[in-house]
């Protein structure tokens, strides 16, 4: 599996286990990503997400988006597209 650099981690929301995250890439809802940091592993696919509250289908490269995410993840978290 193939995987690119996508964006960090800017903050986490633990009450309602969203990510805020700025991207250096484009994505899109049923993306698969990889959240990598010295205590966070994981993937899912990505299921909905917002910019500045408004639900989007896709982000560019440059954006701030929020995302619900499966586990803890932390600041300056790496996150990658993972792609077969």
């Amino acid at each position: 599996m193939a995987q690119t650099e996508i964006g960090r981690v800017d903050k986490y929301f633990r009450k309602v286990g969203v990510a805020a995250l700025e991207l250096t890439k484009a994505i899109a809802i049923g993306d698969t990503l990889r959240f990598s940091g010295t205590t966070t592993d994981f993937e899912m696919k990505v299921e909905s997400m917002q910019i500045d509250h408004d639900v989007v289908e896709s982000a560019a490269a440059g954006s701030d988006i929020g995302i619900a995410v499966p586990e803890r993840v932390r600041r300056s978290d790496t996150v990658f597209r993972v792609s077969d």
